[in-house]
């Protein structure tokens, strides 16, 4: 007879509250600079980073912040938003990663 699996040990994260949690969320979901370029235009991972960040405004009790970012994170999935052009192309310079 197998074993059940257990569930990874959540006693680590209840040393954090959830304001704390929530801002790991938003720090793990971000997109970094080095990963801008590829994942600019990929409206998961925009979501993502955008209703990570609504949550941490929502536990700061700043809900007209977090409903920017929840109308942001719908905008991605359903398809209304886009990604901007780079602000370094087509400025006569060439910026970084260029």
């Amino acid at each position: 007879m197998s074993q059940p699996t257990q569930l990874p040990k959540t006693s680590q994260l209840n040393e954090f509250s959830t304001l704390e949690l929530a801002q790991a969320l938003m720090e793990r979901l971000s997109i970094s600079p080095n990963d801008w370029h590829r994942l600019k235009s990929n409206r998961n991972s925009r979501a993502r980073e955008q209703a990570a960040a609504a949550l941490v405004f929502l536990l700061k009790d700043q809900p007209q912040e977090a409903l920017a970012r929840l109308e942001q994170a719908t905008g991605w999935l359903d398809r209304t938003i886009s990604a901007p052009p780079c602000p370094t192309h087509g400025h006569g310079g060439k910026g970084a990663g260029d």
